[in-house]
This record gives structure tokens, sequence and C-alpha cells, in this order.
């Protein structure tokens, strides 16, 4: 049976035009007026825009993809592609036991995957979820698969192992490398390494995508010029995950990209808080590589504490992406103990008056008590106006991600309004874009870069991911203070052909797929 899309505006990157638009299996068939014929499925598009599906170009729902919930938010927002394996861990390759263990408070554990490649990850996302999913590599979990917990550098014999891992990632369908420079093991990886394991993903067309060094904001040049080292050495495609600075500064070292000869996209999200696992700006590296058993002794040892206090926090307050008021700044968004559940929503120094403890007693009592599975929504020292966050978002580069994190009782509303939220403020308010040029930055501009076939275009012969976009109407309702609101204005989408959100309700079909880097572009 067809489905015909009736009687809304078609929005494409190329401009928009009134059309029906008529889907026969995966694909669309034809584009054009009047198209409903006899026992065709009609969905009435009056007043609202058909686009193709986003692209979330960097998101979290490694382990959630079959969650009921994950997907509603996303699909009520317009994604129905994310690329997962971001910020340098996640679950393949290997048995993820790591990114189980490490990255809990941001992935979640993953319900169905028995360990492997990137292929075993990507075959079981088919048919279990209503959303695709394409992977770049985690170099941090290929670090940890073959140097294990060591901090050292990485021999020419462990970078060689390591590389031929990228390389049969990339073989079994990876659309990059990702890195997360912050976060361990990725920290103890130098540009020689990472150059290393970027060559394979250059040789194969894949993109190297940087959770780049050094905390953004204003020390971003220290990760750019790594990044255009890397790019420099190996070739590669780069793209900045979540780029977020004050304007002159991502503008900048753009500019520094471009003109080094580096092809580079970023993406970067509505909002100017962030969101982190609470241990990694608030223990050494070193230490947070350590067994959870190991580590939770220490830093609930009074001894070790003090430790921590004299030589380790200061360096804390030294960081410029917190500095000395980090207690204010940091906002409980999980915290996987029912002792704390009161402390959801709170900042750190709040939380702390209420416990009658000292703010860095606080921290410590909280990792301790969730085992380090905690994470924060972090406030920068500048919060950015709309009107330069849009002076961001009108770089051709930018693409569209959410870092979105659905792990806690108050996390970050990017989770869930991310999509909706550049349509309501960045189309329909401010007109930084238009509805054609968002589509560029949310869908085709993606797909494109990380190759994922017909996808990102409402045109004859691609793959029918769709959504049917009100465009009065589209709206985040998820703020700080109450994060969990719904994307409202996207009630009807489509993947692969398939109604999985109708009217607005979640629908039983499960046609979502691992998507593997394609040629056909």
């Amino acid at each position: 049976m067809r489905i015909i899309l009736q009687g809304g505006t078609v929005v494409d990157r190329d401009g928009e035009r009134r059309a029906d638009v008529a889907v026969e299996g995966e694909s669309i068939v034809e584009v054009g007026a009047d198209l409903a014929r006899e026992g065709d499925r009609v969905i009435d598009c009056a007043g609202r825009y058909v686009l193709p599906g986003f692209v979330d170009a960097h998101s979290h729902v490694d382990g959630l993809l079959a969650d009921d919930d994950v997907q509603r938010a996303q699909l009520k927002q317009g994604v129905t592609s994310v690329i997962a394996g971001q910020d340098g861990v996640s679950y393949a390759p290997g048995d993820g036991a790591y990114a189980t263990e490490y990255f809990a408070a941001i992935d979640g554990p993953h319900p169905s995957y028995a360990g492997g490649g990137v292929a075993e990850y990507l075959a079981a996302v088919n048919g279990t979820t209503r959303l695709n999913a394409a992977y770049v590599i985690p170099a941090g979990t290929v670090r940890w698969e073959v140097c294990g917990r060591s901090t050292a550098p990485a021999t020419a014999a462990e970078r060689d192992t390591m590389a031929e891992l990228v390389a049969q990632g990339m073989r079994d369908g990876a659309v990059g490398l990702s890195t997360g420079l912050d976060y361990v093991p990725g920290i103890f990886a130098d540009a020689n390494e990472i150059a290393a394991l970027t060559a394979p993903v250059a040789q194969a067309d894949g993109v190297y995508v940087s959770h780049m060094r050094g905390g953004y904001e204003a020390n971003s040049s220290e990760g750019i010029d790594e990044i255009a080292s890397i790019a420099r050495a190996t070739g590669a495609r780069v793209h900045v995950s979540h780029f977020h600075a004050e304007a002159h500064i991502v503008l900048a070292q753009l500019d520094a990209l471009e003109a080094a000869g580096v092809d580079a996209t970023f993406d970067a999200y509505p909002y100017t808080r962030g969101c982190t696992l609470l241990a990694m700006p608030l223990l050494p590296p070193e230490l947070s590589a350590q067994p959870i058993d190991d580590v939770v002794r220490v830093i609930s040892d009074p001894a070790e504490r003090e430790r921590l206090r004299r030589d380790w926090f200061p360096e804390v307050d030294r960081k410029a992406s917190l500095g000395p008021a980090w207690p204010s700044m940091i906002t409980l968004a999980h915290i996987a103990s029912p002792e704390y559940a009161w402390a959801h929503g709170m900042t750190v120094q709040d939380a702390a008056v209420r416990a009658g403890v000292d703010a860095i007693d606080l921290a410590l009592d909280v990792l301790t008590a969730s085992r380090l599975q905690a994470n924060a929504v972090m406030a920068v020292r500048y919060d950015r106006p709309v009107s330069e966050l849009a002076q961001i978002f009108a770089h051709p580069g930018h693409m569209g991600g959410s870092d979105g994190i659905f792990i806690g009782a108050h996390p970050h509303p990017r989770a869930r309004g991310t999509f909706a939220r550049y349509l309501r403020e960045y189309v329909r308010e401010t007109e930084t874009w238009t509805w054609p040029e968002a589509v560029g930055h949310l869908s085709a501009g993606p797909a494109e870069r990380f190759a994922l076939g017909r996808r990102g275009r409402v045109v004859e012969g691609w793959v029918a991911d769709l959504i049917v976009v009100d465009p009065q109407a589209v709206a985040d309702t998820a703020s700080y203070d109450h994060p969990l609101g719904e994307a409202e204005g996207i009630d009807d989408v489509l993947v692969a052909g398939v109604p999985v959100l109708a009217g607005g309700e979640l629908q039983q079909a499960t046609p979502g797929r691992g998507l593997r880097r394609s040629s056909d572009r």
C-alpha cells in the first residue's frame, strides 16, 4: 500500500513548494500534485511542512535505542537518525563492559548488544527501534581494548593494533572515528596516537569526529590546533563535536581550520550550559582510570580526601570552564543512589548547604554513593544570548547535534528540546535560517557528511525518512527548571516509509536500522 503525504509544503535543501509525496516500500516514489488514488493511505498535511527526517550529529542514545520514551522524545523533535559512538566511549569494539562501567551515566547499559565489533553493534539495531543509528568508532574504547587502564603513551605495536581495529570497524560500515579527549582513557592519547587511528578512517573517506582537548571556551585554540595537525597528517575530513564558546572564538577557529586547508564541520546545540559526568571535572584523570571499587575506596577515605582537597581541587578552581565558583555552576542531574534522590536539580552548593557539609565533601559523597554513576548540568561563565548563538548557527559548516543525555531525573533539556528549539528560535522567531536552510543544517548536511546514503532529501528514489511539521506550532517545552517537557508541533513521522509516529502517538513498527557508510551520496 502506498502512503500519500497530501496537501503540505515540501521543504528540501533547495527550496519549498506545495506538493504531495508518495511513498511505497521504503522509498519516495513521486513528488507532485494530486497523487492520491484509491487504496492509498493518506496523511493530511494541509498547513504543515514535509521535511526529510533530522540527523542528530551528536547523540548519546547508544544504549537506549530500544527505549520507547527515548524514541518518542527523538521523533517528537523530528529526529529519525542518530550518530552514535560519540566522545570516544561506546560499546564496540569489544564486550561493551567499559562503556557500561565508565559511561553508564551518559549512554546507559546496552540492552541487547552481546559484544563484538561495529558490524555486530549495527546488526543489533536492526528491527529493534524506530530510529536509525550510524556509528563512529570510539577511540577511547579502542584504546581500552588494547592498552587497558594504562595512562602511558601507546607503543608503536599498540598503535598498530589499535589502527587495525579501526580499519576493521570502517570495513564493517562505521562512518568515522570519535575522540573524547577530556574523558578517560582518551585524555591519555597523544596526537601521534590519534593520527595513527585516524589514518584508516581517512583512507575509507570517513570523518574524524573530536570532542577536542582542553575544555573548549577560551581554550579552544589548543584543541583546534591538534585537530588541524591530525587532519594534515592523515588527510582526514574532520568534525568538531559540540563546539561551544563565544561566537568570535568559534568563528575565528573555524577560519583557522579553513586557512590550514582542513575540510571541517561542527555541531553546536541551542543552549549555553553543558552536561557531563560529574566525575570528569572533579576527579584527577589518573584516578578515574582505576577500577570503580578502587576509586570509591580512595574518595571515601578521609586522608585521601584531604590530599585531593589540598593537591587537586585548586586545579579544579583554576579551570577556565569552571573556576572557583564551580559548586554553584554544577547542577546535579543524575545520581544513581536513592540516598541522594532529593538532590536532583540542585546545585552542588545548595545540596551541600542542605546536607550540612562543604561542597567538596558533598560532591565526593555523591560520587561514592552512586559509584560514580552521576552526571551534571554545567553552567558557563558567559551565558550567550540567542543573537550570539545565531552567528554560530549561521556558519555553513554547522550541523544539528543535541549531545542529549537521557539518563537522569533532572537532565539537561537539550535531550528533549534541541531540534524543536532550532525550528522555533532560529527559523520562526529570529529567521537565522530559512526553512530550506534548516533542512541543510539539520538533515541534508549531516546525512551527506556522514555518508548515510539517500537520506536528507525529499526527492524521488530517496529513503522515506520524513517528518511533518506545523511551522507555527513547533516548539520546545523542556527547560533547565523543567527538563522533561516534550517537544510540540511534529506529530507524524515515517522511517524507511513506515509510520512510527502518527497523530502524536508511537506506532508498533520498529523499522530502524544500523546505517552503514554509503558511497551512494
